[in-house]
């Protein structure tokens, strides 16, 4: 099951995050934007964020090896876990990214052969997915 797909630039679906700023900062930032350095505030932050993670890139990339995690984008279908099923295996998720649990993947087959998830960024899965693995998502 390697269907693991690098997440970098063009990423096919985004989290909304909150943050706060104080007054000076966010006034630089309009600076920054209004002299035409940047084209918005997100572009801004998103680019320092970037700037940040590659500045760090060798650190995440061995903690995530040694935490032996999946990095980037990581389906699970409905085949996949069926697979898994009958090969009497139980999966424990692993991601630094986006996990998706296909959403024919019905709560029993889920319970029956997801042991542990364990995502850094964002789990996308149904509401009753998300409630039969409960006890498992850490």
């Amino acid at each position: 099951m390697s269907n693991v797909r690098q997440l970098r630039d063009k990423q096919p679906e985004n989290e909304k995050i909150t943050i706060n700023l104080g007054f000076v900062d966010l006034g630089r930032i309009d600076l920054l934007v209004q002299e035409g350095f940047y084209s918005n505030r997100s572009d801004f932050i998103r680019t320092a964020i970037r700037n940040q993670i590659d500045a760090h890139a060798d650190l995440v990339k061995a903690s995530v090896e040694r935490h032996t995690m999946e990095l980037g984008l990581r389906d699970y279908s409905r085949a996949d876990l069926e697979a898994l099923q009958a090969a009497g295996e139980v999966l424990h998720v692993k991601v630094v990214g986006l996990a998706r649990i296909a959403p024919d993947v019905s709560p029993e087959l889920a319970r029956a052969t997801i042991g542990s998830i364990t995502v850094l960024g964002a789990l996308q899965a149904s509401a009753e997915i998300k409630e039969a693995l409960a006890d498992r998502i850490r």
